[in-house]
């Protein structure tokens, strides 16, 4: 090898190393967010956090990389809570479980019967005290950093027998998960309530095992419930939202700009998330009336005012700014 070749080898290799480590510190300077959920792909939730990645990898110029992960693919909402708590991940959509397990004394979004729209919902969580000594005990507690909720639709019972009042609760085996306070809420409303796994439902109602179940409308929808089941009462007892959540170690490392940048991505996401799943609650209610399913559209102020001895005493050992919130919650949003 003469000089000239060996100079220019040794410096076709220079470039070489050169454009290796540009890249590496391209890929090393691209943040990844991985965001969670547990829901199976498909719904509102996966196609909140799929518009939530397009705008940040759009206004971040790619300096961001979003992952989403569904059906609790990085573990269950417990899991992934104690994975925010470390710093470990960085965001997630996630359930009502960090309010049960960091800020109990001012979860009033799950108990049923008490917010009769989703506005109050949402105005009880970001407008209210309450709802932001919510987000920062949960802070404290948790490392969460609350950004906002998003919309998941009302739930309401199926029944094999017609429901047109209270009355007609009486002694109804119905179907219920094992949260306690939605169990003393429907037994205060005249119920036998059954607790049985979620995938038994089908079963268990085809077998006389239960009469009733109370869900989202996808439940008895995605489960063909009309082969068991011929009424869907409204309800309306309750919205369980998701919310979203990043780890606060990390959220507290970023900049300013991109902090708000990422907020706004997550308000125009849970706004996506919001209006998917009016579609799909209408899509359901129209296959399940197609499939012979009939609506019947109750009164719900009596059903609210006999569960009321219940809700009392699931509000009684909240936070003494609950009950004056939810007030306040319910009366901005009067009529919606």
């Amino acid at each position: 090898m003469n000089l000239r070749t060996g100079l220019l080898s040794r410096t076709a290799l220079a470039a070489s190393v050169a454009l290796s480590l540009g890249l590496v510190a391209t890929a090393q300077a691209q943040d990844v967010i991985e965001v969670h959920n547990t829901m199976s792909a498909g719904g509102s939730e996966e196609a909140a956090m799929l518009r939530f990645k397009e705008i940040v990898e759009e206004r971040s110029d790619g300096s961001f990389e979003v992952n989403v992960y569904s059906g609790g693919q990085l573990g269950d909402e417990v899991e992934v809570l104690e994975l925010l708590n470390l710093g470990q991940t960085q965001m997630a959509l996630t359930g009502g479980a960090f309010m049960g397990q960091y800020a109990p004394e001012y979860d009033a979004v799950s108990v049923p019967f008490v917010f009769p729209n989703w506005g109050a919902v949402e105005h009880y969580i970001m407008e209210t005290e309450s709802g932001q000594a919510m987000q920062q005990v949960s802070r404290e507690r948790g490392n969460l950093h609350y950004i906002g909720p998003q919309m998941r639709a009302f739930r309401h019972m199926t029944s094999t027998p017609a429901i047109n009042s209270p009355d007609d609760l009486e002694g109804l085996k119905m179907r219920l998960p094992q949260i306690p306070v939605w169990v003393d809420v429907w037994e205060e409303l005249g119920v036998q309530a059954v607790v049985i796994p979620a995938p038994d439902i089908y079963l268990a109602m085809r077998t006389g095992q239960v009469e009733a179940h109370e869900n989202s409308l996808a439940s008895p929808y995605t489960r063909q419930l009309w082969e068991v089941q011929d009424h869907i009462i409204t309800t309306s007892h309750l919205s369980f939202p998701w919310h979203w959540v990043a780890s606060a170690p990390w959220w507290d490392g970023l900049d300013e700009a991109d902090q708000e940048m990422l907020t706004e991505a997550v308000h125009e996401a849970r706004q996506h998330g919001y209006e998917v799943e009016l579609e799909k609650d209408e899509f359901y209610r129209e296959g399940l009336i197609e499939n012979g399913m009939t609506f019947i559209d109750v009164d719900q102020a009596p059903f609210r005012e006999k569960a009321a001895p219940a809700v009392e005493r699931a509000l009684a050992d909240k936070a003494d700014s609950v009950a004056a919130d939810i007030e306040a919650a319910i009366a901005a949003t009067e009529g919606q």
